[in-house]
């Protein structure tokens, strides 16, 4: 572990990053008894929740590594990996405290298997497999994008199939949602995802130093300066418009905002890592490019989904989900396309858009209704940094060679 690692974890043993949340909600009815603890290390979040298959969060928890993270810029996974290990106890202690459940009264443990930081993904594992091995209970791996796709399931009466949209710091994806472990892949990043982008652009912005956004991750902060912003003072081409599929890419426009914020450096003649005056009008350009973006490729779904019989002709729904998903301008953009082809757009609750243990205990839940794959012994089982979600049929879309209208309309929904 190097230096700045070791000194990282030292500040955080000193109480001087992480928090911890723990909540309950109990009905007033009475709630069925079959239980799930979930547990998430997927990331930087330690997570845990116990759920039951009424849908009820009767307890959770969760450990925040963000501002350990915020200090250098970027997640270091052995960081994030020894926070893990030092808080994973813990977090399932409280949310099984808050719930009033014990171990033996559980149904199942779901964990998070894939996809993830290795590291992180090893943690949560091994902490699981010791626990279900312990109590002899049933083990559930959990599809980390699956569990983001379903939970809108906890939070609204949604029946299959519907049009699902993953955005967060590590993925873009559009899927179809058929069944509980049965998803078309329509299109993903095939680059750096859009959180990922959002943090990066805000770190060439040296947004640390606003006197607005110190305390703000880096998505956030573009968020928050662009509502002061003029997006028309920055123009940035667009990825992918000759492409007609439903993937993402940013890596290309992370390298045009990176030469325009050099560019204006050197007008405004400051170095790099000062503020630039015009800071307000990168960030609005930047969302409002991907923004559009995302759009042009929902809407190519949307398009493709129609077409192909694959959504319900009447009352066909988008699910929007993951960190990204939080941000306002977006999501105003995503509701506007929505209503123009008479789609439903459903986003869970900001607190489970991002990575929490109600969202895998949930699944969990899915899962044991569907007996799908729920195990009864712990052999062989492995945890997977990169996993696809569902049947890939991307090259089918792109044969389909649908074209997004180019109207005056696809600017007004994102603005």
């Amino acid at each position: 572990m190097n230096s700045i690692a070791k000194s990282l974890l030292k500040s955080v043993k000193h109480g001087q990053a992480a928090w911890l949340r723990s909540s309950s909600s109990r009905p007033g009815k009475q709630c069925s008894r079959r239980l799930v603890l979930g547990i998430e290390t997927s990331c930087d979040d330690t997570g845990a929740a116990v759920v039951d298959d009424a849908g009820c969060v009767l307890g959770e928890a969760l450990h925040c590594q963000k501002e350990v993270h915020l200090q250098t810029g970027g997640i270091i996974p052995v960081v994030a990996q020894q926070l893990h290990r030092e808080n994973i106890e813990q977090v399932v202690e409280e949310a099984l405290r808050v719930s009033g459940v014990s171990v033996p009264e559980l149904a199942a443990v779901a964990t998070t298997v894939k996809p993830g930081l290795a590291l992180s993904l090893g943690v949560g594992l091994e902490y699981s497999l010791a626990l279900v091995n312990r109590h002899q209970k049933p083990f559930i791996p959990i599809h980390h994008m699956e569990a983001h796709a379903l939970t809108v399931r906890l939070t609204h009466h949604l029946e299959f199939p519907f049009l699902v949209l993953l955005v967060s710091g590590g993925h873009c994806i559009l899927a179809v949602a058929q069944g509980v472990s049965d998803f078309l892949l329509l299109g993903q990043s095939i680059d750096i995802a859009p959180g990922d982008m959002l943090d990066k652009v805000a770190r060439r912005l040296s947004l640390r130093k606003h006197p607005e956004c110190h305390s703000m991750a880096g998505g956030q902060a573009i968020e928050h300066l662009a509502q002061t912003g003029n997006q028309e003072q920055l123009m940035f081409r667009l990825p992918m418009n000759q492409y007609r599929n439903c993937n993402f890419s940013f890596s290309g426009l992370l390298n045009l905002v990176n030469n325009a914020i050099a560019q204006k450096e050197k007008e405004e003649g400051i170095e790099e890592g000062e503020i630039l005056s015009c800071v307000g009008d990168v960030a609005a350009a930047v969302q409002h490019a991907v923004a559009v973006h995302i759009i042009q490729r929902t809407y190519r779904a949307m398009l493709f989904c129609t077409k192909n019989s694959i959504l319900p002709p009447k009352n066909a729904t988008l699910v929007v989900s993951g960190g990204v998903a939080s941000n306002q301008y977006i999501r105003k953009g995503l509701q506007n396309l929505a209503e123009a082809n008479a789609f439903a757009l459903l986003c869970p609750p900001p607190r489970l858009c991002t990575d929490n243990g109600v969202m895998i205990a949930w699944n969990g839940i899915e899962r044991l209704r569907a007996g799908l794959g729920v195990l009864h012994g712990t052999d062989g089982i492995r945890y997977e940094p990169k996993a696809p979600l569902g049947i890939d049929i991307s090259k089918r879309v792109e044969e389909d060679s649908i074209k997004v209208p180019k109207l005056k309309q696809i600017r007004w929904l994102a603005s």
